[in-house]
């Protein structure tokens, strides 16, 4: 993205989920390389030259380790660390509010350490076709619809099917708009959802097969696995 100088880029790093299935271990400061994957997120965020702003939003026992964070790596873009709420969406919206007069803000999974400067500028650029774009890869699996019994009930056409990912880019007037509108109060599970229901579109870019959710232990496993072969 070739970006307006006067049109700033907030970035908000997510990272204030349980980790209830990764066998005790909080993921966000799971090893990658030797490195917690919390780390290696905003590693890619500072080195992207679109973004001016980072906020990072943790679960309130994680505040003083994020802290203590940022003050060793220094980075100079973020510029709070703050509690996450009781779902993601509560979470995302502190991090809003914490964001200085931002055109464009990119919400990112602290739990993706794979992203990529290029999967961010690609997302930006994506974004002004209609103000709010996610990075998404298409399913290459067979989907079906199930009933309560387990039994097929329809099988979905896989070309128009695809998984969506993070980061997430909107015009920060929309997200804002869509997080404070009545749609705030129902559950979703992310970001695009909220917009959607406020009448937006949303535009689909390619996001990576590589770029992982870290989950469970076997997901770090194959991010370490994947990690390699990039590097190779």
């Amino acid at each position: 993205m070739k970006k307006d100088t006067q049109e700033k880029v907030g970035a908000v790093i997510t990272a204030a989920g349980s980790s209830k299935r990764m066998g005790g271990i909080d993921k966000i400061f799971a090893l990658l390389d030797g490195q917690p994957l919390l780390t290696q997120v905003i590693d890619v965020c500072q080195r992207c030259d679109s973004i001016d702003q980072i906020v990072v939003v943790l679960s309130p026992p994680n505040l003083g380790r994020g802290q203590q964070l940022v003050a060793e790596h220094k980075w100079s873009k973020v510029s709070d660390v703050c509690p996450g709420g009781q779902r993601r969406q509560d979470s995302v919206m502190n991090g809003l509010r914490r964001l200085n007069h931002c055109h464009w803000v990119v919400i990112h999974d602290g739990a993706r350490p794979l992203v990529t400067t290029e999967i961010i500028e690609h997302g930006l650029t994506a974004a002004t076709e209609t103000g709010a774009a996610v990075a998404a890869i298409p399913v290459t699996e067979t989907i079906k619809i199930a009933d309560r019994s387990q039994l097929v009930r329809k099988t979905l056409e896989r070309q128009h099917l695809w998984m969506i990912q993070t980061p997430q880019v909107f015009k920060f007037t929309i997200i804002e708009k869509a997080y404070h509108s009545g749609f705030s109060q129902n559950d979703v599970t992310d970001d695009a959802e909220l917009v959607e229901q406020s009448g937006y579109n949303v535009k689909l870019y390619m996001g990576s097969y590589d770029n992982i959710k870290i989950t469970t232990p076997n997901d770090l496993t194959l991010a370490e696995i994947l990690r390699g072969d990039n590097e190779g």
